[in-house]
């Protein structure tokens, strides 16, 4: 039947249900759901609740399952019920995907503790025992509906970041792609030009210098969402024997120019020995890898080490694994030494973002090697990685 105020109310115990609810505010209240085999018990939490709340009452644990299925905000749920007690109810809830997050309070006259820890057990949030005070009772759904409220806008939240990380992915890849295009011509038409024009040597290393930029940003390009997966572990690493030894020499005369500029001496050394013309030194990884890990850390030596300086690469097999070592004069200041490879960590460089140690860590990492810094000799620096070893 219908009472004054708009508020509908149903006491007929033949019913299968009761729902009370002020329908003009119905949509911005909170839905509990009452059960309880006793219409004592139903009518006294109607009296406590019904001011702040639409209820929905059921007597017993299959008339609640099905109303569970409508999406109640919180159940109130007796344990002492025919048939189906009220721990099976709460388990069968808990087991099912679509209801399993609906908060659950017992409500029951069952005081021992160990009632209450199987309570909590089944996944109940709360245990209220019986004669309830309203003022409890209240209290507790406040608290828990509140927790649920968060858990939902957290939950909202998540799913919004995994969306915007998608999308990111996304247009990385379509960025990635337009990218490449103009970079065919920036690639590709320097050597055309040099072999059809028979260029003098000045003049072809210029076109030369073009060509090795192109590739060298097609190489950021293709690196960007790498390391974003090398940061997650979702990185597979496709291993092939790679020969350090020419990715070095490749890295010193990209810079070149630079070392020309520093008045640095430069030193490659296989096994302690310069190595000779035709000599490899191979490791397991890629070579898009190794590149990249590798000029991040020769050119930072580079850069970091005083006018007239010298950078020496060494390269040798100890124990077993790959040993290179990146040694520079010029020293790490104190102060960064303890986070020399953390992202954004850098030291007197008006344009250094701090990415290229932390890069190469990953990167070495990603190839299952390791990286260290060394800084016990006063005036130089050596960075230190290991990896595996070709065959």
């Amino acid at each position: 039947m219908e009472g004054r105020d708009g508020v509908t109310q149903a006491w007929d115990l033949s019913q299968a249900s009761w729902q009370w609810g002020d329908m003009e505010t119905e949509s911005r209240k909170f839905k509990i759901l009452v059960v309880d085999d006793e219409p004592t018990n139903l009518k006294l939490l109607y009296g406590v609740l019904h001011h702040e709340y639409i209820l929905v009452f059921a007597r017993n644990a299959d008339e609640m399952l099905r109303h569970a299925a409508d999406g109640p905000d919180l159940i109130l749920l007796d344990v002492m019920m025919p048939e189906m007690d009220g721990y099976e109810a709460c388990a069968r809830l808990k087991a099912d995907p679509a209801t399993r997050d609906i908060p659950v309070i017992f409500v029951t006259a069952r005081v021992q503790i160990e009632d209450e820890v199987r309570g909590l057990e089944v996944g109940a949030v709360d245990y209220l025992t019986k004669p309830i005070q309203g003022g409890v009772v209240r209290a507790r759904i406040k608290t828990h509906l509140q927790l649920q409220q968060a858990l939902r806008i957290i939950q909202r939240q998540n799913e919004e970041l995994r969306t915007a990380a998608r999308l990111r992915d996304d247009v990385e890849q379509i960025v990635r792609h337009d990218l490449k295009g103009p970079l065919n011509a920036i690639i590709g038409m320097p050597g055309a030009l040099i072999a059809e024009w028979q260029l003098d040597e000045e003049r072809a290393r210029s076109l030369q210098i073009i060509e090795d930029a192109g590739f060298r940003m097609l190489e950021m390009i293709n690196r960007s969402l790498d390391l974003y997966k090398m940061e997650r572990g979702s990185y597979v690493v496709t291993a092939v024997p790679v020969d350090l030894l020419m990715v070095v020499r490749r890295i010193l005369s990209e810079l070149n120019r630079l070392l020309h500029f520093k008045k640095m001496t430069m030193q490659i050394r296989v096994q302690g020995h310069p190595p000779a013309e035709l000599e490899r030194f191979e490791v397991m990884g890629e070579e898009l890898l190794c590149h990249s890990m590798l000029s991040n850390l020769l050119k930072n030596g580079v850069e970091a080490s005083p006018r007239g300086g010298s950078l020496v690469v060494d390269l040798a097999v100890v124990d077993g694994m790959a040993r290179i070592r990146v040694i520079n004069t010029g020293s790490v200041p104190q102060g960064i030494r303890d986070t020399f490879f953390d992202k954004f960590v850098t030291s007197g460089k008006s344009h250094g973002v701090g990415l290229g140690t932390y890069s190469a860590r990953l990167i070495a990492m990603t190839l299952g090697g390791t990286i260290q810094l060394d800084c016990s000799r006063e005036g130089e620096t050596v960075i230190e990685i290991g990896l595996r070893v070709a065959g």
